[in-house]
């Protein structure tokens, strides 16, 4: 949430679904493993599992499905 709520790092926020929209065009799968395993893009950094390296593949698929329906 502290990258996504804020836009940090040119994160899409969180409810913004013409940021979103996109992302979601190239896939729930191409979603995940940026998620997991981290991007950098033209729009900004995605790190992977978010900084967080301890929480699980589903955790990580789990918060993407959560933002998605936002």
């Amino acid at each position: 949430a502290a990258c996504h709520d804020a836009g940090i790092a040119g994160a899409p926020k969180s409810g913004d679904k013409s940021a979103w929209a996109p992302r979601l065009a190239q896939g729930k799968e191409t979603l995940y493993k940026h998620a997991i395993e981290g991007y950098t893009g033209k729009a900004g950094v995605m790190p992977a599992k978010g900084g967080r390296t301890d929480l699980s593949d589903e955790l990580i698929q789990a918060a993407v499905d959560h933002m998605l329906a936002q």
